[in-house]
């Protein structure tokens, strides 16, 4: 086996190739953009939106049966960007590590510290050879409340145990794209308001996907600080969000 070759090296999650890679953690990244579904995440200066698509992939197939938005606890949302059946093991996962937190602290987990918990089960999934990592990217929002104070924030967690907070953020298939066009927006205004994270969210969510979008095509999750339980939008509110954008244009 020549040493520049990848051959082998991506047999055994826990073997290094001689470039110093993981394979099969990169190949998780792969499986998430693969899975064709692009989610954004936006956070303003009293809110948080999240927007994905909404792919139903047979005609027999109850749509509201098909959701990537969870709720971890009643404050606490998530989008999950990726392979559907390892975002409902995560999500599983998360919900209990919430459970497990209020119980013995008892009030809600922080956002950033469920993010931690979360990132830090993926990173010990890349240690063992008995496990695999998860192929899907878990962005969760919420508000913090820090006595009078209250902070939305949005987190990403990737297959590999690396987690952040963003201002914005996407993840899947345009990932990329939308990143760029995120930073503009967002370079222009950082104290967004609702209906500014709103119409900044959808837009590029359209934008990249190069054509405009129906009720039907797209999850909206919000969450804000005057009303700080998580909850998705119905199709008529993303219809009426949908309409306000396109007059606007």
């Amino acid at each position: 086996m020549s040493r520049g070759s990848s051959a082998g090296y991506d047999r055994h999650i826990t073997i290094f190739s001689p470039q110093g890679k993981l394979y099969q953690v990169e190949y998780a990244f792969k499986a998430v953009r693969n899975a064709n579904i692009t989610s954004i995440g936006v956070r303003g200066k009293d809110c948080v939106i999240v927007v994905t698509q909404k792919k139903v992939a047979d005609k027999l197939i109850v749509p509201s049966s098909v959701s990537h938005m969870f709720k971890i606890t009643s404050t606490i949302g998530c989008v999950s960007t990726g392979l559907i059946a390892d975002a409902k093991n995560q999500v599983m996962r998360a919900r209990q590590e919430a459970a497990e937190f209020k119980y013995q602290n008892g009030y809600d987990i922080p956002v950033g510290h469920l993010a931690k918990r979360i990132a830090d089960v993926c990173q010990v999934y890349t240690q063992h050879a008995f496990m695999r990592p998860l192929g899907v990217v878990p962005i969760f929002c919420g508000i913090d409340f820090e006595g009078k104070e209250a902070n939305p924030q949005l987190y990403k967690v990737d297959p590999a145990g690396f987690f952040v907070g963003y201002k914005a953020i996407a993840a899947g298939h345009k990932e990329q794209e939308a990143n760029n066009l995120l930073e503009k927006k967002i370079k222009a205004n950082e104290e967004m308001t609702y209906d500014q994270a709103m119409e900044a969210a959808i837009l590029t969510l359209q934008t990249v996907l190069g054509s405009d979008v129906k009720p039907k095509d797209i999850e909206v999750g919000v969450v804000t600080v005057n009303e700080p339980k998580f909850r998705t939008l119905g199709e008529e509110e993303i219809d009426k969000r949908l309409s306000i954008i396109s007059d606007r244009d």
